[in-house]
């Protein structure tokens, strides 16, 4: 069962937002990677501001992606594609409805 979740949050730097994008659509590649991350989203919440959603099945698989491939990529690039460092809240999850349509 799904209980721990990530969100970050990433604020590209004027020019930066294609560049943001096309690392988040890498990620999906590095997050396949990662058995013990079952769900990940890279989302586009607004022209300049994009986000990760990511759940894990516990404590120990979510320290282990925030200490992972993604994360350590993300890291080396912040200063050249984000104005700021990201956001990173991890979410306790209550209830969970994962049915495609």
């Amino acid at each position: 069962m799904i209980r721990n979740a990530l969100f970050v949050r990433l604020e590209a730097k004027p020019g930066k937002e294609q560049a943001v994008a096309d690392f988040l659509a890498a990620g999906l590649e590095m997050a396949g990677r990662e058995a013990a991350t079952p769900i990940w989203f890279a989302l586009k919440l607004s022209p300049t501001t994009f986000g990760v959603f990511d759940a894990f099945a516990n404590e120990e698989d979510r320290q282990a992606h925030l200490h992972g491939s993604i994360a350590n990529s993300l890291m080396a690039r912040a200063d050249e594609l984000l104005v700021s460092a990201p956001s990173i809240e991890s979410i306790d999850v209550l209830g969970m409805k994962n049915q495609l349509a």
